[in-house]
């Protein structure tokens, strides 16, 4: 997982700067497309890989989008309501996303680094930076 490393669909720990959350990783192409549409909320994140933009087209809810580079460095952070089309953005591998209004609770702003461990908390190989 991580930097040179294969992402598979499945439940982690995304570390941010002032949290711990539960995180569910989207890495298939079916996972990836569900997203979080027909869902009425999210407790914790997803994380979207590889991605480079998204859309909220069919949401229920408005959502903290955070574009990630290679190594989990924050890009740039947007809120996006329901019905939304997002640019692409440059040198964009990942897209977290979560409930608007939780990136501002944990920390999640640009030029921060996050990183992605296994469900028991311990740092996964290839999760953060290098």
């Amino acid at each position: 997982m991580g930097t040179g490393r294969s992402w598979r669909d499945g439940d982690a720990v995304l570390h941010a700067p002032g949290a711990r959350v539960p995180l569910r990783i989207a890495a298939s192409y079916r996972a990836r497309t569900r997203g979080l549409l027909g869902r009425d909320g999210i407790e914790g994140a997803l994380l979207l890989t590889p991605a480079g933009s998204v859309h909220t087209v069919r949401m229920r809810f408005a959502i903290d989008v955070a574009y990630l580079d290679r190594r989990l460095r924050v890009l740039a952070v947007r809120t996006m309501r329901p019905g939304r089309l997002g640019l692409p953005r440059p040198r964009s591998r990942h897209v977290l996303e979560a409930e608007a209004g939780a990136f501002a609770r944990w920390g999640v702003v640009r030029g921060a680094v996050l990183e992605v461990a296994p469900v028991d908390g311990a740092p996964a190989e290839g999760t953060g930076p290098r």
